[in-house]
């Protein structure tokens, strides 16, 4: 089954790792706490998951792809944790979050993801190099750190986009806007409605008093709550300057085409009456005044040139100039 196993090490406690080439067997005999990550969809995974000797209800949510919601729960024998990251895969919206299931307990630390997620890979790198987490409740507080890491690069991200569409719209009379805006409001949206069960998951992580969890593990993980919900804040500020932004420039893009349509109007308003003169004088019935008078055609026009100044001065005696 070791197809199954993305990557394991057996952890030495000073931060170090040592990898694993197989999955360990039920009842392993080591007394040093091991990690595995699997892909759940893989069958062998699934086998040894349902053997390997964890609570039945934390085998099937390890194994669930319907239940990536952020979520912390304390069973007998250990803790449940579910967390999400930003997608940063190829060809993925950062938006579209993955989900990493999580199970801790004195023996073990079982992580299990569909897609690929790249915090768990950092950690794993570290603990080659000596510098990983030295039991189960320094993991989980270093897979939340680093997952916190990538969704504050994602939102530093978005704000640029927004500040560059902005500069971008702002000021210029710019007719090739697409909708920039919109799109940033919604992507805003979809990682807050993400992320924020993830800051009440750290939150209540950081409140079970578990013999996994040491004061000072739980001070950190209260600690990247509140970092979380700064990242909300500025997800709420940046969805907020995108609105604004829209609204400013949907405002301006009205105001000018009023603009344009006021000078069509009033060019409308000369020329009705003018038209009126015209067609007057052009109908082709017996009795029209002028007809056999040579001086005709240029009192017509002066006629016509007079009652387009007398329009002029009357709109701008309403100020509508």
């Amino acid at each position: 089954m070791t197809e199954a196993m993305v990557f394991g090490s057996r952890l030495d406690g000073t931060g170090g790792g040592e990898p694993l080439a197989t999955l360990p067997e039920p009842g392993d005999a080591d007394h040093r706490v091991y990690w595995v990550h699997l892909d759940f969809l893989n069958p062998g995974a699934q086998t040894w998951l349902r053997s390997v000797g964890i609570e039945p209800l934390a085998a099937e949510a390890l194994l669930d792809d319907d239940s990536s919601r952020p979520r912390a729960l304390e069973l007998e024998s250990g803790l449940l944790v579910n967390l999400r990251g930003v997608n940063l895969n190829k060809d993925a919206q950062a938006e579209d979050m993955v989900g990493m299931r999580i199970w801790l307990d004195n023996a073990r630390i079982i992580t299990t993801r569909r897609r690929q997620v790249r915090s768990p890979r950092q950690l794993y790198d570290e603990l080659e190099h000596g510098q990983g987490p030295e039991n189960p409740g320094d993991f989980l507080v270093e897979i939340a750190c680093r997952l916190n890491s990538h969704i504050e690069g994602v939102i530093d991200s978005l704000e640029a986009d927004i500040a560059a569409a902005e500069q971008r719209y702002g000021a210029a009379d710019n007719p090739g806007y697409r909708g920039e805006f919109g799109a940033l409001r919604r992507k805003s949206a979809r990682l807050r409605r993400y992320l924020a069960p993830q800051r009440d998951t750290l939150e209540r992580l950081s409140r079970i008093d578990s013999g996994l969890l040491s004061l000072a593990q739980r001070n950190a993980l209260r600690e990247e709550a509140d970092a979380l919900m700064r990242f909300l804040e500025d997800i709420d500020l940046s969805r907020e300057r995108a609105t604004v932004a829209q609204e400013e420039l949907l405002n301006s893009l009205a105001q000018k085409q009023n603009e344009r349509m006021y000078v069509l109007s009033l060019v409308a308003a000369v020329f009705l009456p003018l038209s009126f003169l015209t067609g007057l004088l052009g109908m082709n019935v017996a009795g029209m005044p002028g007809m056999e008078n040579r001086a005709a055609f240029s009192i017509a026009l002066l006629m016509m040139l007079g009652c387009g100044a007398g329009i002029w001065l009357f709109f701008r005696w309403k100020k509508w100039l």
